[in-house]
């Protein structure tokens, strides 16, 4: 897919949200996405189970502290997407209806997708729709092999910042969710485009996919 500024309609994208993701694996991409807004037409929409606040803060650590994000649709309204971005958090780690409507709202959503991005352990969330199965994916290294377990047909990648399997992009840990989005920013309107970004960011990219230092701490 090539899209340029002269675009009438626009790119129309989503992120999911569910009690405890990760703040950064949400707000790394969408700093990324507004950066990228002001030069290109988009459209974003922050989903969820209802409109209610959704909470950063871990089920695990009572008193951490977390923010709290108001969605603009839920899963059983949601407007049409082009994109959608798949965080990751402590909050994956459960097993709810809540979750549970996250992974049947990714497999309904996928068929309309021109691209499915994944951040952290929010590949794990897509492996257990079976749309990852037989495709190459990454995922975070600290939480590696409770992840992969979750796809046991996926071909997972350990030692990658981000895999692209057709038009499913998915990222190593938290961070790397910076680097998939202009990435993917650099595919679908140019590498200059997605440098601009970097630099406002004052964020050094990571250029190569296949370095993964992180790969090497957690002995993948």
């Amino acid at each position: 897919m090539s899209v340029n500024s002269a675009q009438t309609e626009p790119l129309r994208i989503g992120v999911v949200l569910f009690s405890a993701f990760e703040a950064l694996d949400a707000f790394g991409p969408l700093n990324c996405i507004n950066d990228l807004s002001w030069t290109e037409n988009l459209s974003l929409a922050l989903l969820s189970a209802t409109l209610d606040p959704v909470t950063t803060r871990s089920p695990f650590s009572p008193g951490a502290t977390g923010q709290s994000v108001v969605p603009t649709h839920t899963f059983t309204a949601p407007p049409p997407l082009d994109v959608l971005i798949v965080p990751g958090g402590q909050g994956t780690r459960v097993s709810s209806p809540e979750i549970d409507g996250v992974i049947a709202f990714i497999r309904d959503v996928y068929p309309q997708l021109k691209y499915l991005i994944t951040v952290c352990n929010g590949s794990g969330l897509v492996a257990r729709t079976g749309l990852l199965d037989g495709k190459r994916a990454t995922t975070n290294k600290k939480a590696w092999h409770e992840t992969i377990a979750l796809g046991p047909k996926v071909d997972w990648v350990p030692r990658a910042r981000w895999v692209t399997d057709g038009n499913i992009w998915t990222s190593s840990g938290v961070s790397a969710g910076i680097d998939v989005t202009l990435a993917w920013i650099g595919h679908v309107y140019g590498d200059e485009k997605a440098q601009i970004i970097a630099d406002g960011l004052e964020h050094t990219r990571h250029e190569d996919s296949t370095v993964d230092p992180f790969a090497d701490l957690y002995g993948l």
